[in-house]
């Protein structure tokens, strides 16, 4: 995909390369605490959705199809996306904990027309739907493919992640804020949907909108080589995406972060990294 943002795993035709599928397995390590919230959020709002059949749509990696078979033990979980790699290694992970009979892998560009999956009784897209060049389309086809009762929950963000100190100190005050807002002024030109508010375009295709949760996401001096690891990913992929695009001192400043070593690369920033956001869950039914 061109674009640089780290959750670009979902249902369009775009490939991501490598780099981005480990950048999907980081996200769902480092911010576990969101996906077990959200996750479990769904969960109990599902509660006679016991033993049908699940859709992870865009699923990238599988936290989110994973978490869905853990959560609801009974059921098939059907795994979607358009990036095979991606796909292997959700099958890889599947296998490994012993789930390989529950969860499913389907490869389809949903762009090109809805697979066929089977009825439905919930489904879950994360961050996906707004890679699409037709959400709208793609709700009422999940909706067609319910049964009646049947739910989805979309988890969609207004804005990315932020990952570096607000330190005026730092060195890197409103660094960030300025890459954040060329890279949503790139966004809203190949991916208008970005952004949305959710419940209004469930509720235009069909959907009965029943719930809305904001989980706030909030790690200060995130532990771990793996949230380093996660900031300077989502960092290399601002790099390959809108290096032409940022203002010589930015361009400098990000090329600093992500060298080896330095008084201005991540690694001399990690103790102080501070990953924060937000990511709102909307859950509609399927009258």
């Amino acid at each position: 995909m061109t674009s640089p943002h780290p959750h670009e795993h979902a249902a369009a035709a775009d490939s991501p390369d490598d780099s981005l599928t480990d950048l999907l397995d980081l996200d769902g390590e480092v911010l576990q605490d969101y996906w077990s919230a959200a996750l479990d959020w769904v969960r109990k709002a599902a509660p006679g959705t016991g033993a049908g059949r699940l859709l992870d749509l865009g699923a990238g990696t599988g936290t989110g199809a994973l978490g869905l078979a853990e959560r609801f033990p009974g059921a098939e979980v059907v795994a979607v996306d358009v990036e095979p790699r991606s796909l292997r290694r959700l099958d890889a992970k599947a296998r490994a904990l012993g789930l390989a009979g529950r969860v499913r892998t389907v490869q389809a560009d949903l762009d090109a027309g809805w697979p066929d999956l089977g009825p439905l009784d919930l489904t879950w897209a994360s961050m996906s739907l707004h890679h699409l060049a037709d959400p709208g389309q793609a709700l009422a086809d999940v909706r067609a493919a319910t049964r009646p009762g049947g739910l989805i929950a979309v988890a969609e963000f207004a804005e990315p992640l932020r990952f570096l100190p607000a330190d005026p100190g730092s060195g890197l005050a409103g660094f960030e804020e300025r890459v954040i807002a060329r890279l949503s002024h790139a966004h809203a030109q190949a991916m208008p949907a970005l952004g949305s508010d959710w419940a209004p375009r469930l509720a235009d295709a069909g959907w009965e909108v029943t719930g809305e949760h904001a989980f706030a996401i909030d790690l200060a001096a995130p532990a771990g080589l793996r949230a380093a690891e996660y900031a300077r990913g989502w960092f290399a992929r601002l790099s390959h995406g809108l290096t032409d695009q940022l203002e010589p001192g930015d361009e400098a400043t990000l090329a600093a972060l992500l060298a080896a070593d330095g008084p201005g690369s991540l690694s001399r920033h990690a103790a102080g990294l501070h990953i924060r956001g937000t990511r709102t869950v909307t859950l509609a039914r399927r009258q």
